[in-house]
């Protein structure tokens, strides 16, 4: 099995399973994204201890690279800090946008999103729950759109 065959098969597998997929009462933050140009629609949830998120959840409809990355996301950012988590996103964000930008083994299953990158237009599906994380934990209620 090749790089390519591996990360397709991550991201089919948080796509049809996935991780932290729902409500989350009584959270500290909570932001909604939206991409109308392929209509991407998705909340994230935050609950905090201290600058630690101790708990996250994602609920809405998208494709199966928004789906596979806010599931990939949330798995990532649970029990880091605010500061552990902006510099996730810019390392994801760089290997969204940029070509060369490694595929590090430190970035663990959320290297399998390097594969996007071919896709320009699948950017903003791969990212929307980025920038709605980073706004619930910014403003604890916001509305974001990619346009």
């Amino acid at each position: 099995m090749d790089l390519k065959d591996l990360y397709r098969d991550v991201i089919l597998d948080h796509n049809r399973q996935p991780r932290n997929f729902g409500h989350l009462d009584a959270p500290d933050g909570r932001a909604e994204g939206h991409n109308p140009l392929c209509g991407d629609q998705l909340s994230v949830f935050v609950r905090m201890a201290g600058e630690r998120v101790e708990d996250i959840r994602f609920e809405g409809k998208g494709c199966a690279i928004s789906t596979a990355s806010a599931s990939l996301m949330t798995e990532a950012v649970k029990g880091k800090d605010r500061a552990a988590i902006r510099e996730l996103f810019e390392r994801v964000h760089a290997l969204l946008t940029r070509a060369d930008a490694p595929a590090d083994i430190t970035l663990g299953k959320l290297a399998a999103l390097s594969g996007v990158r071919e896709f320009p237009a699948r950017v903003k599906c791969a990212s929307l729950c980025w920038h709605t994380l980073n706004a619930a934990l910014e403003h604890g209620s916001a509305t974001i759109s990619t346009e």
